[in-house]
């Protein structure tokens, strides 16, 4: 099979992370392929419901973790609706860039090195929701590795990811009073109010790189109702751990405006962030085994995230060059994926 035979397999086994019938399906398809280009089947690993794949190679000591997902943001049916197709050099289809071509890219860069000691395989199902499974799996399985590779899309242009912004979640909660909006308002504390206080001061805490985004907002529950209860989501991203703590310790400083009302904040840091220290060695390696690949800071998240966050070198960016994640536009180059998947073997064999 040829590696667009293979894209072509993972793309058209569709796979939402939401639905966990699907998800397992793709594993089937992706451990389908895996096994075909790596001469052994992966290990299964299922938590809350979730499957997850992972090959060890050798029995050596572990050297360099591969790391990559088959879950996507499509929903089932969207094939019907932007079909597998290659047209003038271009590959299309849901989750070919995010991140299935990356997948094949995998298999067939290690089954060129004849199934090299000390690699490790690692294809998760839920990074598309935060890894809510798989986080503890990544890191644990990252810490006995000396470097990860992630094969997540590239930057524009194709370069190399070798910064990203950590995320944090947050689901601030206003509790208030209710009351009768027309006959005693003034009896009542009103959560609305006190959301717009909040999502005023959660706003301002946005410096320099670190974006503040409050999101999701919802209150009340009748319109002549002084609204008993609001909530509202805040997504962060951050450049460093320092401004990840420094949100951190904001939120959970909140306090409420209004008298008698109440605010609650839950979530936190979910992802650290990739920071150049994390990745600079290996870009410098990739730079000399391919001269002229560039390298770029995004603001997205990934798996790579975690690695780095457990201080391994990590590099992400390695997989498809093309774009559109998430997008009806989403695409991969053709022409780049010989190059780039040479260069994913290259930097396997360097590493072990």
């Amino acid at each position: 099979m040829t590696l667009i035979d293979d894209i072509e397999r993972l793309v058209t086994c569709e796979s939402p992370s939401t639905d966990l019938a699907a998800v397992a399906r793709s594993a089937d398809v992706t451990a389908s392929v895996g096994s075909a280009l790596l001469g052994s089947a992966p290990e299964r690993i299922v938590l809350d419901g979730r499957t997850h794949l992972r090959w060890r190679l050798g029995s050596g000591p572990r050297r360099v973790l591969l790391l990559g997902h088959h879950d996507t943001v499509w929903p089932i049916g969207t094939l019907q609706r932007i079909p597998f197709e290659v047209t003038d050099g271009v590959l299309r289809g849901p989750g070919c860039f995010d991140m299935k071509t990356g997948l094949a890219m995998i298999f067939h860069a290690v089954a060129a090195l004849n199934s090299p000691d000390g690699v490790t395989v690692l294809v998760t199902g839920d990074e598309e929701i935060g890894s809510p499974s798989s986080r503890g799996l990544i890191e644990t399985e990252a810490l006995q590795h000396k470097a990860v590779l992630v094969t997540e899309g590239s930057a524009d242009g194709g370069a190399l990811k070798t910064e990203r912004k950590g995320t944090s979640m947050y689901e601030v909660t206003l509790h208030g009073r209710a009351a009768h909006a027309g006959l005693e308002p003034e009896r009542g504390v009103n959560a609305t109010v006190e959301a717009a206080h909040q999502i005023l001061a959660v706003s301002q805490l946005a410096a320099g790189d670190t974006t503040v985004v409050p999101t999701v907002l919802s209150a009340g529950v009748t319109t002549n109702t002084v609204p008993a209860q609001g909530k509202f989501m805040v997504d962060v991203r951050v450049r460093n751990l320092a401004e990840q703590t420094r949100i951190d310790e904001a939120m959970r400083s909140l306090r409420p405006v209004l008298d008698g009302a109440k605010v609650e904040v839950t979530g936190g840091p979910n992802r650290a962030p990739l920071e150049l220290a994390m990745s600079s060695g290996l870009f410098e390696l990739a730079s000399r085994l391919l001269p002229g690949i560039t390298q770029a800071a995004v603001g997205g998240a990934s798996d790579g995230n975690f690695t780095a966050g457990v201080g391994v070198p990590t590099l992400d960016g390695l997989g498809a060059v093309g774009g559109g994640a998430h997008a009806d536009s989403e695409h991969v180059l053709v022409s780049e994926l010989a190059p780039r998947t040479d260069l994913l073997a290259a930097l396997v064999r360097e590493l072990t």
